[in-house]
């Protein structure tokens, strides 16, 4: 009886050994290595993709002139080009704040160029209903000691080159109507004229709204 408990207990033992190693991921293998399969093993991880140091992505910019300023962003973002902004073609300084209310003039880069998709793509534009300008007209620049010919300027843009200072009043010259957002209305007359010398005297400015004609 004592041989036949001897052998059980050792049979008990040779079989739990075999059960851990089994379950074990690590346990040695037949070569004396451990094991590099099972649950615990993870896979490779791929190589991240993307811009690497000393590297660029280039793409060919879409020709985007004459296509509503909506659809200009959105070819462009297709495109690979993710960094954009836009301006007014008449040099009014007015904010696209409708996207799909305005087309494209201008665009820099040029349609065509093979360019980093990193690059700013730069639209001018202007609203659906008017027409281009042969090339961009810039913003009136910060007026110095004599007054400059504001006639047709954007009244936004204007008063933006003015002192900060300055007593300016601006009024209709059409109607009674108020002059709530001056990025909608341009300059018909002004006081002082142009060339007048300034020397802190007031400003003041007969408007229209943009699309509209002066007296």
């Amino acid at each position: 009886m004592r041989t036949h408990r001897t052998t059980t207990a050792l049979l008990i033992a040779a079989v739990g050994a075999l059960a851990l190693t089994a379950c074990d991921p690590q346990a040695a293998g037949p070569d004396g290595k451990a094991s590099t399969t099972g649950a615990g093993t993870s896979a490779p991880s791929a190589t991240a993709s993307g811009k690497g140091p000393g590297k660029t992505t280039t793409a060919t910019l879409p020709q985007l002139v004459g296509k509503g300023l909506q659809t200009a962003q959105d070819e462009a973002q297709a495109a690979g080009f993710f960094s954009l902004k836009s301006h007014d073609s008449l040099g009014q300084e007015r904010l696209q704040a409708l996207d799909r209310n305005w087309k494209v003039c201008s665009q820099t880069p040029a349609g065509g160029a093979k360019v980093d998709t990193g690059t700013t793509v730069d639209f001018g534009a202007v609203k659906l209903e008017e027409s281009c300008p042969a090339a961009d007209a810039p913003a009136p620049q910060p007026v110095g000691k004599t007054m400059p010919d504001f006639t047709g300027k954007g009244m936004k843009a204007v008063r933006a080159s003015l002192p900060s200072n300055a007593g300016v009043t601006v009024k209709d010259a059409l109607q009674n109507r108020m002059v709530l957002q001056e990025s909608n209305w341009k300059v018909c007359t002004q006081d002082p004229k142009a060339g007048a010398a300034l020397s802190g005297q007031p400003l003041s400015f007969t408007v229209v709204k943009t699309q509209e004609s002066c007296p």
